[in-house]
């Protein structure tokens, strides 16, 4: 398996900031409503002050009064449509974000190299297309314009007690060093934390999803318990991470819970002192006091979404962790010059271990039917990988016509070489839906012709025909009739050169000679590449390559290699019991 890399903090604030200045206009719409809204804000607490220097100094009458209250009602309207307005701009810019990184995300895991795509966890993969795409998108809905908006409001209070007197903004200040202290502490290590818990919720969503796939093989090899003592492993290691988790915003929320009340008690006491020294009114003193407790409003905005926030970022760092991931490579070039395939000192190696393809040499002629044979484990299917485009020789050539054939584009690989294993897919979509990926202009006519060609006639049967839907709540096709599905695209895509991985393994051995006698005969001016398990294939075909521990041993008709008595020989007597 390969892992899917994480994105560093670095790249992650570049990507973020790419994101605003995709939307800078929305953003700054949304920043000048918010300032209006907090400086809308500041009037109350500052005209309340007004009311008690009036009422302190004697002679106040009601109307003044009545006019200073009337002016904290007119602000508190005022800052509550200008910060609706401003959440609305807001919610606005976070949809169309979050719209923005599903569709990056989107575009970049179907660029993936096939070969990278087939061996990350299908879970991992999943989980960040789902789970962590759906947090950086609710964050971007709604903690982004919520803490942006919380910031503003919270800056504005600050300077509004500095300007109704420096010494008590000062002392505001200093009160609440324990919020920045016990943030400092939590954003230390929150990122690890959570990429720890994005990482375990990925591993146990595998591991669910590889049991539930193999319940039969669980089944009918009793590896219940071993499969649910793999499974609780999972389920512990991502029940420590959520735990580990908890604890951080278990000690952040309330060391900041007390540092709210630290500045406004410091602020009454010397305010105090001040006013009794006759240096400070004391409405100045109170509306400092409201300044601040109205702080605790937009800092408990931020403090609780902070938490979102890092989980948020953990995931925008999985999700951006696919840009680390190369995209396949293609070289601009002349096509092909003809049909046929060369193989020269080859070798391969997954993922850095030891070669699996050792110097193997393979010319395969335009029109030929080619049988590649030998034990489990011999390089067969690494071999139809590599004629196929889908992965790179680690060193020597496979070509096609000359040209290296990964480094094809992918629309003209597909014109000349398709790869059919015993892996298929169905997608959630009507039969015609997907049988047209691979011809977008066939008729009707055409798409039923090319599934009686792989003989499946059960199509017409179904209630709806073509138009029966696949997948999800529609019909769920077997593991044979999925596989004719995808024999049925490779005749309607109609390639120069097919290599067949064990591609009929899951049909029954009367359906699977139908289909590949079917095959033949369509593809009877075609390359042939077939990779097979049953040796029936390799009596039909022109040549047989034999594959031995990675390397080609045996090349050559059926009757001559059954006549050479070397390993072909063994295997075919092996195969009628011999």
């Amino acid at each position: 398996m390969t892992t899917l890399p994480v994105a560093g903090t670095a790249h992650v604030r570049r990507a973020a900031a790419g994101l605003l200045q995709a939307e800078r206009r929305t953003v700054a719409s949304m920043v000048l409503l918010n300032a209006f809204a907090a400086v809308a804000g500041l009037g109350g607490p500052w005209l309340l002050g007004r009311i008690v220097d009036t009422v302190a100094g004697g002679g106040a009458s009601v109307g003044a009064v009545d006019r200073l209250a009337a002016g904290i009602l007119l602000c508190t309207l005022v800052q509550i449509v200008l910060a609706r307005t401003a959440l609305a701009v807001g919610f606005r810019f976070g949809e169309r974000t979050a719209a923005r990184v599903r569709e990056r995300f989107l575009d970049r895991a179907l660029a993936l190299p096939a070969s990278v795509a087939e061996r990350v966890p299908a879970g991992d993969l999943a989980t960040r297309g789902t789970a962590d795409v759906g947090a950086v998108a609710a964050t971007l809905r709604d903690a982004v314009p919520e803490v942006l908006i919380a910031a503003g409001q919270a800056l504005f209070v600050i300077v509004a007690v500095f300007v109704l007197n420096p010494l008590l903004g000062a002392v505001a200040v200093l009160g609440l060093a324990g919020i920045p202290a016990a943030t400092h502490w939590y954003l230390r290590r929150a990122r690890r934390a959570y990429l720890e818990e994005g990482a375990a919720g990925s591993a146990l969503a595998d591991e669910m999803a590889s049991t539930i796939a193999g319940a039969r093989t669980v089944e009918a090899f009793g590896l219940r318990e071993r499969r649910v003592a793999a499974a609780r492993e999972a389920i512990t290691r991502s029940l420590r991470a959520r735990l580990r988790t908890l604890f951080l915003r278990s000690v952040l929320f309330p060391a900041v819970d007390v540092s709210y009340v630290v500045p406004v008690v410091a602020v009454l006491l010397v305010g105090g002192v001040l006013h009794v020294d006759g240096r400070l009114s004391l409405g100045a003193v109170a509306a400092s006091a409201l300044y601040l407790r109205q702080l605790a409003v937009p800092l408990d905005a931020i403090l609780i979404w902070l938490e979102q926030l890092q989980s948020s970022a953990a995931s925008f760092a999985r999700v951006e962790g696919l840009v680390a991931i190369p995209p396949a490579v293609t070289v601009p070039g002349p096509p092909p010059a003809n049909d046929r395939i060369e193989v020269r000192d080859v070798r391969y190696a997954y993922d850095g271990g030891r070669d699996v393809l050792r110097g193997v040499d393979l010319t395969v002629r335009p029109g030929e039917r080619l049988a590649v044979v030998g034990p489990s484990g011999a390089g067969k299917s690494t071999l139809g990988r590599l004629l196929a485009g889908v992965d790179r020789p680690r060193s020597g050539t496979v070509t096609v016509g000359g040209v290296p054939i990964a480094d094809l584009p992918a629309d003209l690989l597909r014109r000349q070489v398709v790869l059919v294993s015993q892996e298929h897919h169905v997608f959630r979509d009507t039969v015609r839906g997907n049988l047209v990926l691979a011809a977008p202009d066939a008729t009707d006519d055409r798409l039923r012709a090319a599934l009686t060609v792989v003989g499946a006639d059960w199509v017409d049967e179904l209630p709806e025909g073509l138009d029966t839907p696949l997948g999800g709540t529609g019909l769920a096709l077997d593991g044979a009739r999925a596989q004719q599905l995808a024999l049925a695209r490779v005749v309607l895509a109609d390639p120069h050169t097919v290599v067949l991985d064990e591609a009929t393994a899951l049909l029954d051995p009367t359906t699977a000679r139908d289909a590949e006698r079917a095959l033949a005969a369509v593809l009877h001016d075609r390359t042939v590449i077939a990779v097979a398990h049953r040796l029936q294939t390799a009596h039909d075909a022109d040549r047989v390559a034999v594959m031995e521990a990675g390397r080609l041993v045996e090349l050559g008709t059926h009757d001559d290699l059954v006549a050479a008595g070397g390993a072909y020989a063994a295997l075919w007597r092996t195969w009628h019991g011999g």
